[in-house]
Parts: structure tokens; C-alpha cells; sequence
């Protein structure tokens, strides 16, 4: 969600720049647990309101109150805990808000949005669903399901919208063939999170960069080992449960409409700087949309722009938000704590054969986990992370990439799968089944942690530079 001035000028430079550390903020203290209280107060609030309006029935229950409302209480008692004057206090949070990786993430957040937006109004998302669906042969309707959530999530960036989009197909598809209908809509489901996992508009994806510090490229190909062989054993196991199915009627689509995703795409895996690809993928979409038809001009353009803008509202002011409160625990203490903890058990895993790289990776892992079941919002979870990772990584010669890598995969696996998030309610209230139900049969989230897992500790090698 962030970033600042450079990123026009020399943007290269950006998005090579250093992750937060320590020593960008006030001096810490020793390790304090007590610091950490104010995450503790966002949390209570976040997920309590959540619990309450669930139990009163209420439809996502845990996004009734927007986490960026949810932190400001967390705020306030961090002010009230810093030691020292307010003043400094006041400093050591506006440098959290204004740190070099947070404002680029606005940045890019911006691009994003105005770029989703432009390519849903101009038609492209269903041109794009209807292309994919006409190439899928009758024998492959739920792994179809599953490659075009992936590819129209890859493309956008966004697993939310495309399980908007695509969970009605896959509900029209199981009402006309014997395919059941959890089965298809968790074809989606495993889809969307393939997509958010690696696209490089993925909120997820640019906040994992950001906070590791690690290029675009580099943990977008770390990625792909992992979730390539995932994606193809989901594949399998998809076949052979709908392989005798038939598809439903296919909607009409252009061809030049879906041309700005793969021209986004063609971008992101050459290596080029993310503000580049994403300022070039929405001129391209704004000129196709207003030479190629009438009814959209110039003053569309803008207002779509704008109308994506506004849309990263409230995932820009958490991440700012989240900047501020994370600089002010960690001067107090807060984070080094939390590091000492993960650091013990690193040791621990260590005492048992494991070699510490590994349990370093593993303990990454298993923080941005932890954090996403307590928030159940996997961008959030990663901005909580982000800082006690990248010592982690940096301690323990974990390259930024693979840190990066970790901290997203693990991050989307468990936000596919708790049936509170927002994913899982989204599929289920489109399908009307129970998000439970969904969650056991997202065979891609389950496949890809194992698979996860089964590389950090046996096949990835050992790495001498945490840079690399």
C-alpha cells in the first residue's frame, strides 16, 4: 500500500529501497511485552465486533467495523504508554506513517485501483471471464473454474473481485451439469487466492516487497516454484472429481478488451519497475476504452481513475495507520520482544536437527499465519509482520525474496480457509452454502502450504546472502 517523491524520478531506485528497520525509527527499549498492548486493543476490537455481529446474523460480520476505525483506539494507547513526550511520541509515529515503504505503497495502491477500475468499466473483467470460459473444453469445467479465477486474479489483483465476478458463473455452471456447487465455488475460491498470491498489483503482494524490501520480480518467481506445482496437483484433483461435466452457454467477448492484462502481465514477468507496468497497463486500457468505444471519453477516464482511487481508500489509511502504531511499539520495545520469542523458538527447532535458516523460515511462516487468523484480513497480517520478519530473514541469512515469499503465501493460505474472512463469506453468501463446507473442499490453499512446508524443510538450499 505505500511510497513517496523518488518513485517518480527514480523509480528503480524505490523499489530497491531497504525495508523499516529498527534504527529508522526512535531508539528501542528493552524487549517489552506491555508494548504490545495497543495490537492487542486493535485486535479485541476488530475481532470482537466481528464475533458480535456474527452472532447477531449480520452479513460480514467482521468487516461491520473497518479496521482502519478499529486501529484508532490502538493508536491512542500507544501515545499513552511512550515514554518521553508526546512530542516524541508524535515523531516517532509520523516517521512510521511517512517511512519510505509505506508512502510507495500508496503509490502502487493508487495505480492499482485506478487500473481495476478502468478495466471493469470498460468491460474487460467479462470479456475476460467469457474468453476463458470459451476455451475451457466440457471435460475441464472445474479446472476452467479454477484457471480463469486464477489468470482474472493474477490480472487484477484482486481476490475479492474476482470471486465477485466469477462465483455466479460457477453457480450458473453447477445448475446446469452434476457438478456440485461447493466443489465449483471452491474451484474459484483456490483460484482467486492463486491469483492474489502472485499478481503484482495484489495488495498482498506489494506490501510483502515493501516490507522485505526484495524486487517485484525475484518474489514473483519465488512464488511460481511453489505455487506452480501446487496450482497443477489442484488441476488433478479437480478433473477427476467433474471430468464428465457439460458447460453452460457462453456470453460474447473482444479480444482487444483482455489485451491490457496480458500486456500487464507480459511487463511484470520481464522485470520492469511496478510503476511503470501499472501506469502503462492503464494508458493502454484508458486509450482502448476511449478509441474503441463511443460512449467513453476523457471524462469517463477520470472518473473511473478517481473511482479507483477512492476504492484503496481504506486499505491506505490502515497501512499508514498500521506504519505509525508499528514504529511506536517497536520503540518501546514491543517488536524486539516478539522477535526474542520467535528467535527462542528458532532455537528450539534447532535443538531438535533442524538447521536455523529453516527455522527461521518456518517461524515467518508461522507469524504472518498466526496474525491472519487474529485479523483475518491477509494485508493486514502482513504489515504486522513485516517488520519482525525482515530481522528474522535478515538474522538468520533468509533472502528477501524468500521471506517476501512466506510471508504472502502463508498469508493467502489462511485467508482461504478461515471461514470468517472475506473470501470465504463472499463464495458462500454468492452460493448460499455454508463457508465451512466451502472451506474443506479449497484444495489449492491445503495443497500449497504443504507443499510450502515440504520445500522449506528438504528442498530449498541454504542461502550465505540475505540479500539474494
Amino acid at each position: 500500500m505505500n511510497k513517496v517523491s523518488p518513485a517518480i524520478s527514480e523509480p528503480k531506485i524505490v523499489t530497491q529501497s531497504k525495508a523499516i528497520t529498527q534504527s529508522d525509527f526512535a531508539s528501542p527499549l528493552p524487549a517489552s511485552s506491555f508494548a504490545l498492548l495497543p495490537f492487542l486493543i486493535f485486535l479485541s476490537l476488530f475481532i470482537g465486533s466481528g464475533l458480535y455481529y456474527q452472532s447477531l446474523g449480520t452479513d460480514f460480520a467482521f468487516y461491520q467495523i473497518k479496521a482502519p476505525i478499529a486501529i484508532l483506539p490502538a493508536v491512542a494507547l500507544a501515545f499513552l504508554l511512550a515514554k518521553g513526550s508526546f512530542n516524541q511520541a508524535l515523531e516517532t509515529f509520523i516517521k512510521g506513517v511517512g517511512d519510505n515503504t509505506i508512502i510507495t505503497m500508496v503509490l502502487i495502491f493508487l495505480l492499482a485501483g485506478a487500473f481495476a477500475s478502468v478495466m471493469k468499466s470498460i468491460g474487460a473483467v467479462d470479456a475476460t471471464v467469457n474468453f476463458a470460459l470459451a476455451s475451457v473444453p466440457s471435460s475441464f469445467i472445474l479446472p476452467g473454474l479454477f484457471v480463469i479465477a486464477a489468470f482474472i486474479a493474477t490480472s487484477m489483483g484482486t481476490s475479492m473481485g474476482t470471486i465477485a465476478a466469477i462465483a455466479p458463473v460457477a453457480l450458473g455452471v453447477s445448475q446446469v451439469s452434476d457438478i456440485d456447487l461447493v466443489l465449483a465455488v471452491a474451484s474459484v475460491v483456490g483460484g482467486a487466492m492463486f491469483g492474489d498470491n502472485l499478481s503484482i498489483i495484489s495488495d498482498t503482494t506489494i506490501a510483502a516487497t515493501r516490507t522485505q524490501g526484495c524486487e517485484m520480480k525475484d518474489k514473483f518467481r519465488m512464488n511460481a516454484k511453489l505455487a506452480l506445482p501446487a496450482s497443477l496437483i489442484t488441476l488433478v484433483v479437480l478433473y477427476f472429481a467433474g471430468a464428465d461435466s457439460q458447460l453452460s452457454e457462453i456470453g460474447d467477448y473482444q479480444y482487444i478488451l483482455i489485451l491490457p492484462y496480458l500486456f500487464v502481465l507480459t511487463l511484470a514477468v520481464l522485470g520492469l519497475n511496478v510503476f511503470i507496468v501499472l501506469f502503462s497497463g492503464l494508458l493502454l486500457a484508458s486509450g482502448i476504452g476511449v478509441f474503441h468505444q463511443e460512449s467513453y471519453g476523457l471524462a469517463k477516464v477520470s472518473q473511473d481513475i478517481y473511482s479507483g482511487f477512492g476504492a484503496m481508500q481504506e486499505t491506505m489509511l490502515l497501512s499508514l495507520l498500521i506504519g505509525g502504531l508499528a514504529a511506536l511499539m517497536r520503540s518501546e520495545g514491543g517488536l524486539t520482544w516478539i522477535s526474542a520469542k520467535l528467535q527462542y523458538l528458532v532455537g528450539k527447532l534447532a535443538d531438535l536437527g533442524l538447521i536455523k535458516q529453516k527455522a527461521g523460515e518456518i517461524c515467518i511462516a508461522l507469524l504472518v499465519a498466526l496474525m491472519n487468523v487474529a485479523t483475518a484480513n491477509n494485508t493486514i497480517a502482513i504489515l504486522i509482520s513485516g517488520a519482525v520478519a525482515k530481522e528474522i530473514a535478515d538474522k538468520y541469512q533468509i533472502s528477501a525474496a524468500r521471506s517476501a515469499s512466506l510471508l504472502d503465501i502463508f498469508s493467502c493460505v489462511v485467508q482461504g480457509l478461515i471461514p470468517y474472512g472475506a473470501q470465504i463469506l463472499l463464495a458462500s453468501s454468492i452460493a448460499a452454502i455454508s463457508p465451512f463446507s466451502l472451506v474443506a473442499n479449497i484444495y489449492y490453499s491445503w495443497v500449497l502450504a504443504i507443499i510450502t512446508l515440504f520445500f522449506i524443510v528438504f528442498l530449498w538450499p541454504r542461502t550465505d546472502n540475505a540479500n539474494t
